[in-house]
């Protein structure tokens, strides 16, 4: 890796205090890192010419970020593509537990695969980029309804019995709801043999720049390597997996 260069380090120091602060005066600047006014003054000074940083009224002393910062972040999340940041994060995780990992967003009703990465084992399940599924039959599914508002919900869905795909199926809105609020408390979704008889899945929700639930990753296993001590572990990497491909997309977390 190239030595980090200091003056640069500076800068972004000064950049990413407005992360949390909407504006700051360059004594408070010096101040919160610790560093020689002149040096601050000089950062600002050069932050403020380039269009990073910017006065917060006129003849104020104090700054707020400009609107550079801004078209870098638009450019950045202009040439983001969901599938390919998926497969890429899905090939990571899939590496490290060596079973099927997919993402998918939600359609309606349906949730459709957008990136998949197969099981280094012999036995795994049978999936398709493209194929869609009942959501509420799936862990991918359940993990994009938790995150949606429940009047929401209750509109997509109707008064209607929801289809079920195996004898474990949620099949009711009630029991549906249950789920998806245990769901968004717990933040990772579940499902045993819900959408195949012979398959366990996990998965946890994907975020974009603004905090919403865009897509959601998954892991799944065939039960006859599924078990308490399995589903944990996974639980845990499916959460690690789905925060990684938000920061991707530029979520910050806060």
């Amino acid at each position: 890796m190239a030595r980090a260069v200091p003056a640069v380090e500076r800068a972004f120091d000064v950049l990413e205090l407005f992360l949390d602060a909407h504006e700051l005066s360059a004594p408070e600047i010096t101040a919160q890192l610790g560093l020689p006014r002149t040096t601050v003054h000089e950062l600002v000074g050069t932050l403020s010419e380039r269009g990073y940083l910017m006065p917060a009224g006129r003849g104020s002393n104090r700054f707020r970020l400009g609107v550079r910062g801004f078209q870098l972040g638009a450019a950045y999340a202009e040439r983001l593509d969901l599938a390919r940041e998926g497969q890429l994060v899905a090939e990571e995780i899939a590496e490290r537990c060596q079973e099927t990992v997919h993402v998918g967003v939600r359609d309606g009703t349906d949730v459709l695969y957008v990136a998949k990465v197969d099981s280094s084992h012999p036995v795994r399940m049978v999936s398709a980029v493209g194929r869609r599924l009942p959501a509420h039959c799936t862990a991918l599914g359940k993990a994009l309804l938790a995150a949606l508002p429940r009047a929401d919900v209750d509109e997509l869905y109707g008064n209607r019995r929801l289809e079920a795909m195996t004898e474990h199926s949620i099949t009711t809105r009630k029991a549906l709801r249950r789920e998806l609020d245990a769901i968004a408390e717990g933040g990772v979704a579940g499902e045993y043999c819900e959408s195949n008889e012979s398959v366990a899945c996990v998965a946890a929700p994907v975020r974009d720049q603004s905090g919403a639930v865009v897509a959601a990753m998954s892991i799944s296993a065939p039960i006859l390597r599924w078990n308490d001590e399995t589903e944990a572990a996974l639980r845990e990497l499916v959460a690690e997996g789905a925060s990684a491909l938000s920061e991707r997309l530029g979520h910050t977390g806060s």
